[in-house]
């Protein structure tokens, strides 16, 4: 081998390791992780066991930005199609147990905690507006170098990945929407909403119990690992100040999604009903829904299978048509 052969294979080297090894510089955990007061501490204790339930490897980042660190919990084939998950309230990361597995053996998930809630995500610059909000996203995906990628959102991350993509889509291949909140309509009056504000001054345990019939058909489907960390998360949580910004989006906003917009909710879903899915189809220039039967607002939970299957499929679609 000539000496210029064996230079050319060393660059090619360094190349490749340095394309394998972009995120090493994130892969370290910060103080406030390794070094957590009481209550944090527990919260993460709880936060680690959840993602225990991850049926599939999975490395955690942690991505300075201007805002704070953003904690992203990374999965799937590194040459496959990237996906963004983001969460619903108070929820964290970890809600996507129930379809991790299934996602991540094709496509390259990135989950990425909301930074003004419970989570491994830590803020230490004010956010003054949502748009600061869906800065704060674009900045994440660009130091992840994601020029393109599809976006999940569930509940509040639903109205999160459609403002993301408002304030600049072009990097979006598709979006999947699972019953996203006040983003088609306003969350309508119903006794189970009533139900909710009335335990709201019970017990803690009362008042979780009560909220998860309202949000699911058969609580007892959501793990109880993953619901011992929702509850640590619900009670030292205080609604951010940017909930009361997250109304419906106008006509012209949404027909102004350009990418492929795929929404699903439940058929015992408190948040959305058949307008949201008249909406989808007749506003959005390529939207589709469909109803889940015998689910409610947790439909990634209540029917997981389906609800993977439809995502799947939906994805594989778009994977088709991207290539």
């Amino acid at each position: 081998m000539t000496r210029n052969s064996v230079l050319l294979l060393f660059a090619a080297l360094l190349v490749f390791i340095g394309c394998n090894d972009d995120y090493s510089k994130y892969k370290k955990e910060p103080d406030y992780i390794s070094n957590p007061d009481f209550e944090q501490k527990a919260y993460f204790e709880a936060y680690n066991e959840s993602l225990k339930l991850w049926k599939t490897p999975f490395e955690e980042l942690y991505v300075p930005t201007n805002y704070g660190t953003a904690h992203v919990v990374v999965s799937g084939p590194e040459d496959g199609m990237p996906v963004v998950l983001l969460h619903g309230m108070n929820a964290s990361s970890t809600m996507w147990y129930a379809n991790i597995e299934a996602l991540a053996q094709d496509y390259r998930i990135y989950a990425i905690d909301f930074i003004l809630e419970p989570g491994k995500s830590f803020i230490e610059k004010e956010m003054k507006s949502t748009d600061d909000i869906a800065l704060w996203y674009h900045e994440v995906f660009a130091k992840l170098k994601l020029k393109k990628y599809n976006l999940i959102g569930a509940s509040r991350g639903g109205w999160l990945a459609t403002k993301i993509a408002l304030q600049d889509q072009s990097q979006i291949n598709s979006m999947i929407l699972l019953s996203p909140a006040q983003t088609f309509i306003w969350v309508r009056p119903s006794t189970d909403l009533l139900k909710n504000i009335i335990y709201a001054f019970s017990s803690k345990e009362k008042q979780m119990q009560e909220t998860l019939k309202t949000m699911s058909v058969n609580p007892g489907n959501v793990n109880k690992t993953y619901l011992d960390q929702y509850r640590i998360a619900v009670d030292k949580d205080s609604i951010n100040k940017f909930t009361i910004d997250m109304m419906p989006f106008s006509k012209r906003e949404l027909q102004s999604l350009k990418m492929p917009v795929y929404v699903l909710i439940g058929d015992d879903d408190m948040i959305n009903n058949e307008k949201t899915v008249r909406m989808t189809k007749e506003i959005l220039p390529y939207g589709r829904a469909e109803v889940i039967n015998n689910a409610g607002h947790f439909l990634s939970i209540d029917q997981s299978e389906i609800v993977n299957k439809k995502m799947i499929q939906f994805l594989d679609e778009m994977d088709a048509l991207y290539d």
